[in-house]
């Protein structure tokens, strides 16, 4: 039998994906560099298989996972529309998927604190996702 903290965490995770790829979304059509473009498709493409799996595993668990929170969600367009309406730059781009990313990153740790319960399989997934987030950020270092 699967544990509640299990099913929490990876609800969280899948939270966090849906986020992180909805941000990527909002600023792939800005970016000008090219290697810049390249790593964050990367990035958003290792989100999407990393929800997918996540997703799967909710399913087997019959849990239908979780939305990111509408009000953040709303929240980050805004920001992010409001920034690049006044800078459109990949200096810009670069500052607020780091915002963004160490966001998750901290949210991301806080829930592995919390559902300590959680199985090894769902603790592993969170891990790798706060790993992809945190090397983003060290990859956007160039840009900012």
């Amino acid at each position: 039998m699967i544990n509640d903290d299990t099913i929490k965490l990876l609800r969280e995770c899948n939270a966090g994906v849906k986020m992180g790829v909805s941000s990527l979304d909002d600023v792939l059509g800005h970016v000008r560099d090219s290697n810049l473009e390249k790593r964050l498709s990367e990035c958003k493409q290792e989100h999407e298989d990393l929800g997918n799996e996540t997703h799967d595993l909710l399913n087997e668990y019959h849990d239908g996972g979780k939305e990111p929170n509408p009000m953040a969600k709303g929240m980050s367009w805004m920001k992010i529309n409001m920034q690049l309406a006044i800078k459109d730059s990949d200096k810009t781009i670069a500052d607020l998927i780091t915002d963004g990313c160490n966001m998750g990153v901290k949210s991301l740790n806080r829930y592995l604190n919390q559902y300590k319960a959680a199985s090894e399989k769902a603790k592993d997934i969170t891990k790798r996702l706060i790993n992809i987030e945190e090397q983003l950020v060290i990859d956007l270092r160039a840009y900012l």
